[in-house]
């Protein structure tokens, strides 16, 4: 696969060739609307079911070059990591995914094998991390580089949204994904994955796959703990958020928006501490619990929260908030 900013794949209709209509008549059917919809794709808008009177909404962007690489992403990956980096941040509320839209910007050029790709990631990814969410609607748009652009709706199903103002001192601070890995997968494509010139190489980054197929796995297209967010919010949790950014870098806006500190527990947090609290997207969820509240499976117990507006600490020792911000990079990336 070329460059999303170059050419198509070998042998496939473009984007250009096909036009928009013909384009969409090929994706569309590709993807399910899911069991919230009441009106899916075909109309000038969707009509999605809102039992509960309220549904929660986010958003997220992925652009060709600072979020992924064509060379090392497949078209599917693209399509899967565009659902579950959308889904954990409406579980990160206590909600239950229901629906996306879908907008794709995308070079004339490219082939239409790479939308049908995008697709169908989107729906396995729909499919193995929310059953019964599907992709409502959307739109279709030319642009220098591939950017894909995921709303995301969800169910609160009764309950009272799970903020980052929540957490009280003594609350259990607990972790549910892994951590860490993400950051290593794309550490190894830093370090295999490019030519000597530093472009990303599709062949090199194949044999990073054969070498650490989870690793790479872990970023490229990620298995975020969604339905871990609606089991935390009817097991009482009092603050929670999506694991984006970094544990450490997002255990900080629990810590600022709660008026709390939170003092992690070094050995809770595995071999290598500090790749755990830097490492970025690995779509985990960071939630606090109620003192002497069980902590639900797959949650695990990584610390505690203290006395201190928004301070960070390990072991109760000050710690920097490291990770991944979108304008200077991830300050714990290698390679």
């Amino acid at each position: 696969m070329e460059d999303a900013r170059s050419g198509p794949a070998a042998g496939g209709a473009t984007i250009g060739e096909l036009g928009e209509d013909r384009v969409l008549a090929r994706v569309l059917p590709r993807l399910v609307s899911g069991d919230a919809a009441l009106l899916g794709p075909g109309d000038d808008a969707a009509v999605i079911a809102a039992p509960d009177g309220r549904f929660v909404v986010t958003t997220d962007l992925m652009v060709h070059g600072p979020d992924f690489r064509l060379a090392w992403s497949t078209p599917y990956e693209l399509g899967w990591k565009a659902a579950a980096t959308n889904l954990t941040d409406v579980a990160a509320m206590g909600a239950r995914p229901t629906a996306l839209t879908v907008a794709i910007a995308a070079p004339p050029a490219l082939g239409v094998d790479v939308l049908e790709g995008i697709a169908d990631g989107l729906r396995e990814g729909l499919a193995e991390l929310a059953p019964g969410a599907g992709v409502v609607g959307g739109d279709l748009s030319a642009s220098a580089v591939l950017t894909i652009a995921v709303t995301a709706f969800g169910d609160l199903e009764g309950r009272a949204p799970v903020l980052r103002s929540g957490a009280r001192v003594g609350d259990v601070l607990a972790h549910a994904g892994v951590r860490g890995e993400a950051a290593r997968g794309l550490a190894l494509l830093f370090a295999e994955g490019r030519d000597a010139s530093g472009e990303p190489d599709v062949a090199l980054a194949q044999a990073v796959r054969d070498r650490h197929p989870a690793l790479v796995s872990a970023q490229l297209a990620p298995r975020p703990p969604v339905a871990a967010g609606v089991i935390a919010a009817v097991a009482g949790a009092t603050a929670m958020l999506d694991v984006s950014d970094g544990l450490a870098r997002d255990a900080r806006r629990i810590a600022a928006a709660s008026g709390v500190g939170l003092d992690f527990d070094a050995a809770a947090l595995g071999d290598d501490v500090r790749l755990a609290l830097a490492g970025a997207e690995d779509h985990g969820l960071l939630a606090t619990f109620p003192p002497g509240a069980a902590v639900p499976a797959p949650f695990e117990p990584v610390g505690r929260v203290v006395d201190g507006p928004g301070r960070l600490l390990l072991d109760g020792e000050p710690v920097e908030a490291l990770g991944w911000d979108p304008y200077s990079g991830w300050d714990g990336r290698t390679g």
